[in-house]
């Protein structure tokens, strides 16, 4: 017969989660069960607004008359952990590199859905951790993984993300407790009970369903007749790509601007796979720039006042205030009406030199009715897009930006692929915008032009050229590089 010895689980959360609250259900359930156990809890301010991790030890067996208490450790030991639960992928990640997860031994109870860094929010280019290695190291390290978008099943069922952490535990049976003892546990904290069973049958459902292939979000509608465009004239391997770029337009614009995005892709359908991918992905994004319009759009959607109550931990009852923050510059403004009027506008700048460097800060509460109707009959008059300036400067850059993918691909594949990951540079709005697209220009007249003119491979040149512009939105680094590609 074996020894005896204390299951243990390691939860490693974020503020605003209910770690604490997950921690006292489970604690609650095994003290019902006449079970001994002890729990710790250590906060830390590892990233965002500080990762904490609960510790639990759980002896398996009751205990008998007069029977000693056994000793339980206060915190966990890197390959002695039975159970690992983490709310978020990259905290999973931390886990496995630290060492608590062991294949002989460790379960894994993880969240697919993100919350990025700071780091990863300042990076000039995609700082985004890859998700990739973490999911598959932790699959390979852990004895048993159980993975899902935990976030994406508290939203739909209206509940905070602990809930449906204790259902997966429940399902997964990787607990000496019997499911309907956890479930108990939530009816007997008394708060929020209503919410926190939904979020727990969640849990439970999204286990049980993992194996199934759920259905593909983002996509073209099934017999639309873009999906069958991009079925019928794409390759195979960059459908999903097409997809999630036709939604993004649609949503952007309207099924045209969709159709003219397929348009502009189908003159690389036929050829390197891989430069199709690229093109496609930041031809999307590209072609849904951000402008006034965008941003009162994404700002008054609805489900962005219920996601800002989730993140603050609003309970049913609680009033919540949001004020939105803008400072419209004049060449903004401009940008964003109709050519002819735009450039009146921007005759007045020379004749009044003040209205060049003039804004206009505001503050707009979008949870009363007229800051969101506001933001609302903003949204609404993205119909006059195309005939704006900053539309029209922005399809031709996009144009000569494709021309020089394409002009690059008959040099070299692997130049193009840099030439199109160029457009990494071009994004935001206002300034953010402005020095992107000049670090940009800077790189098209040194390295592109030439290149096109003398057929010659610049590949590494513009590949570091575009790394230092990143690295530094100063400039000087990309200054730096340039010139080491001339004197090389």
């Amino acid at each position: 017969m074996s020894e005896v010895r204390p299951v243990t689980l390691l939860i490693a959360a974020m503020g605003g989660e209910g770690g604490g609250v997950l921690t006292s259900w489970i604690v609650g359930a095994a003290r019902e069960a006449n079970l001994p156990v002890q729990a710790t809890s250590i906060p830390g301010v590892a990233q965002r607004t500080g990762a904490t991790t609960y510790y639990i030890e759980i002896w398996p067996e009751p205990l008998s008359n007069g029977a000693a208490w056994p000793v339980l450790s206060l915190a966990p030991a890197q390959g002695e952990v039975d159970i690992l639960v983490a709310t978020e992928l990259l905290e999973t990640g931390r886990m496995v590199e630290t060492g608590y997860v062991s294949p002989d031994r460790t379960t894994v109870i993880a969240s697919t859905h993100r919350v990025f860094t700071t780091g990863e929010k300042m990076a000039m280019g995609d700082g985004r951790v890859e998700e990739e290695p973490i999911l598959a190291g932790t699959r390979e390290r852990a004895r048993a993984a159980t993975i899902f978008d935990m976030k994406s099943a508290a939203l739909a069922s209206g509940a905070v993300i602990n809930a449906v952490v204790l259902g997966a535990i429940a399902e997964s049976g990787v607990l000496p407790l019997a499911a309907d003892r956890l479930e108990a546990a939530i009816t007997s904290e008394g708060k929020a009970v209503e919410a926190n069973l939904r979020g727990y049958a969640a849990g439970v459902a999204a286990v049980r369903q993992q194996g199934e292939a759920s259905a593909s979000e983002g996509t073209a509608p099934a017999g639309s007749a873009m999906a069958r465009r991009i079925e019928s004239d794409f390759p195979a391997g960059a459908a999903d790509l097409l997809h999630l770029g036709v939604e993004r337009l649609i949503d952007y614009q309207d099924e045209a601007y969709a159709v003219l995005y397929l348009d502009r892709l189908k003159e690389f359908a036929a050829g390197d796979l891989a430069l199709l991918q690229a093109v496609a992905r930041h031809l999307a994004l590209r072609m849904s720039f951000e402008d006034v319009y965008r941003v009162a759009q994404a700002k008054s959607r609805p489900d962005r006042l219920q996601r800002i109550r989730d993140e603050t931990g609003a309970s049913p009852a609680d009033l919540v205030d949001v004020a939105e923050f803008f400072k419209p510059r004049f060449a903004e403004i401009c940008d964003s009406m109709p050519v002819g009027l735009a450039n009146w506008m921007s005759g007045l700048s020379k004749t009044f030199p003040s209205l060049a460097n003039k804004s206009w800060p505001m503050e707009i509460k979008t949870t009363t009715v007229s800051g969101y109707l506001r933001l609302k009959v903003l949204t609404s008059m993205r119909r006059i897009r195309r005939s704006t300036l900053r539309f029209r400067r922005e399809q031709q850059n996009i144009s000569d930006w494709l021309d020089m993918v394409q002009g690059t691909a008959r040099i070299q594949t692997n130049l193009a692929l840099e030439v199109t990951e160029c457009a990494r540079l071009i994004k935001g709005y206002g300034e953010t915008h402005e020095r992107g697209a000049a670090n940009f220009s800077k790189i098209v007249e040194a390295l592109i032009k030439p290149a096109l003119a003398s057929g010659d491979d610049v590949s590494s040149g513009v590949a570091a050229a575009r790394e230092a512009a990143l690295a530094d939105p100063d400039g000087r680094a990309l200054n730096d590089a340039l010139g080491n590609h001339v004197k090389s």
